[in-house]
């Protein structure tokens, strides 16, 4: 979207044609001003050369694009939370069945997939499919764009082949940790995924492999975290977020998240008591597949991961605040 948002827009045209589809819809946060325009101004090209509009091109197939600002929620990741969105409601994930498919946006059948994939149609249509599994693994092809983040000497946006080591993003593209430090964990998929510890950083970028790990490649959004870096910090940012996060539908995660963030808050101001990681454990535990949305296991794997991996650390911290006491 920011630099060729055309190819976007080739992506969304020919899906639509294929699948017989007349308006689309490219939801972006309002906090994305700037792409928003850049996009805008894309269509308005495409719709003067004609390749928008009623009747593109003598076919007889008309295709109408906009660009739809949310409120910028988080939830409104979840398909029908976005769905919500757009039709002017809160953004609160829906019950399903029945799926977008049948009973989407405005009650028709919506087809939904994020900007990503999309950019790639143009790209298959070209070269063909074979072409485009070459470029990552037989089981999961192409490319991914890692953002890479956090305590890294050259944090940015690199497109990489899916199954690309983890530590090769690290060390031979993004330069390693920053500062001359050690890692102490990252975040492979975006803050939902589970974090990883040193010694498993030569994990492939793929789904699968990730899986395999106790994680996954979710938004392809790598946080590195040095050794710097207290892990009950890192634990109240995750804490804090998806208590604020959280739509406030289900009860497990409205009630989940605050009280996860009431601890994490509490350990950090040095007021822990020796219980305290087994009741975010157990409340984490709780959230795991008993919420609308995925959002609820979204909020419980990194904080499970942080408590389960690096426990030892945040017991320190409590034994400290108690001893204080």
């Amino acid at each position: 979207m920011t630099r060729d948002p055309h190819l976007l827009l080739e992506g969304i045209i020919l899906t639509c044609y294929a699948v017989g589809i007349h308006t689309a819809f490219i939801y972006i946060r309002a906090e994305y001003e700037a792409i928003a325009r850049r996009v805008e101004d894309a269509i308005d090209e495409a719709l003067q050369k004609g390749f928008l509009g009623n009747g593109i091109f003598g076919s007889g197939f008309d295709l109408e694009i906009l660009v739809h600002r949310g409120a910028g929620s988080y939830i409104c990741g979840e398909e029908t939370a976005l769905l919500e969105s757009i039709e002017g409601k809160r953004g609160w994930p829906r019950l399903k069945p029945p799926f977008p498919a049948a009973v989407g946006l405005f009650r028709g059948p919506t087809v939904i997939n994020n900007v990503e994939t999309l950019a790639n149609v143009p790209l298959i249509f070209r070269y063909g499919a074979a072409w485009f599994v070459a470029r990552g693994l037989p089981r999961d092809g192409g490319t991914r764009l890692f953002g890479v983040s956090g305590d890294v000497q050259k944090p940015g946006l690199y497109e990489l082949p899916v199954g690309t080591p983890l530590r090769k993003i690290i060390y031979d593209w993004a330069g390693g940790p920053a500062g001359g430090q050690a890692i102490k964990a990252v975040v492979p998929g975006g803050l939902s995924a589970p974090f990883l510890t040193p010694a498993e950083l030569d994990v492939p970028m793929d789904y699968e492999s990730l899986a395999h790990a106790h994680s996954m490649l979710g938004s392809a959004g790598i946080i590195v975290i040095g050794e710097r870096t207290p892990i009950i910090d890192i634990l109240k940012i995750v804490a804090r977020f998806y208590a604020l996060e959280s739509c406030g539908q289900c009860t497990p995660c409205r009630i989940g998240t605050t009280w996860i963030r009431k601890t994490a808050d509490r350990i950090g101001a040095g007021e822990g008591m020796p219980g305290d990681l087994d009741l975010i454990r157990h409340i984490a535990e709780g959230m795991k597949g008993k919420t609308l949305c995925p959002m609820g296991d979204a909020a419980a794997f990194p904080v499970l991961s942080i408590v389960e991996k690096f426990g030892q650390e945040l017991g320190e911290t409590i034994s400290r605040g108690v001893e204080r006491t």
